[in-house]
């Protein structure tokens, strides 16, 4: 049993990440090995059918801040809600496996670069972000899927969907037990009850790469999200706790 208490756990949810995951991890560690503050990193292994978990086991061994969960069922949700209620950081970051945003941004969703917030999203078209090599239809695609969750739930954030989030853990501890969405939209989910419980919430504007092997069906994906989102506008539309001041 793990008695300290990091200042930073940083959850990946994996499914079928065998051939990221080593890398991904050698670098998240490098970064980590330099930080002043302590620091967790637990992987969320959910429903692969390659080698994702072994392997997530084997470098638990080399790395001893490293942590594995497994979970049956797919969806990234899921996997991401497991992670921020079993981390034990004063600060929980979800982080895609493909690793899209270098570590070195993640000094920029903490103190005491950023203060005062209970949750950082990482923003790929806040003022200062930037983009790579990411196809045009693809982003035409997501920003219209954008303007979507802007018109239906959240009129203020330029960008919901980038995998990289910041929690503090009186956030994680109070929004993932409420989550219902286990699929790619739990985050727009997430981010509607914090918004309803007045949470501090700030964009962060990011460097970020696209990466070939996304795991998002265009097609299929986007229909289902779409649906999640009227989902989200009629299920929480009564939500209670939006009546109280979050920590109050």
């Amino acid at each position: 049993m793990r008695l300290d208490k990091p200042f930073l756990s940083i959850i990946i949810p994996a499914h079928n990440e065998e051939h990221r995951l080593p890398h991904t991890l050698e670098t998240l560690f490098a970064y980590l090995d330099a930080q002043p503050y302590s620091s967790e990193v637990w992987v969320v292994e959910n429903g692969s059918q390659d080698r994702t978990l072994q392997l997530a086991q084997e470098l638990s061994r080399r790395y001893r801040r490293l942590y594995v969960l497994h979970e049956e069922e797919r969806g990234k949700g899921l996997a991401v809600r497991r992670g921020m209620l079993a981390a034990r950081g004063e600060y929980r970051m979800m982080c895609d496996a493909d690793l899209s945003m270098p570590p070195y941004e993640i000094g920029r969703f903490l103190p005491p670069q950023l203060s005062g917030v209970d949750i950082a999203i990482a923003s790929r078209e806040a003022p200062g972000a930037k983009r790579y090599h990411e196809p045009l239809l693809r982003h035409w695609i997501g920003r219209a899927f954008n303007l979507l969750i802007r018109l239906l739930v959240l009129p203020q954030f330029h960008d919901t969907q980038c995998g990289f989030k910041c929690f503090t853990a009186a956030a994680a501890e109070r929004l993932f037990p409420l989550q219902t969405i286990t699929g790619w939209t739990f985050d727009v989910e997430i981010l509607y009850l914090a918004t309803r419980l007045k949470m501090r919430i700030q964009e962060v504007p990011i460097q970020w790469y696209f990466n070939p092997e996304s795991k998002v069906h265009i097609g299929r994906d986007s229909i289902r999200m779409a649906l999640d989102l009227l989902y989200i506008r009629s299920h929480w539309r009564s939500f209670p706790g939006a009546k109280k001041d979050f920590g109050k």
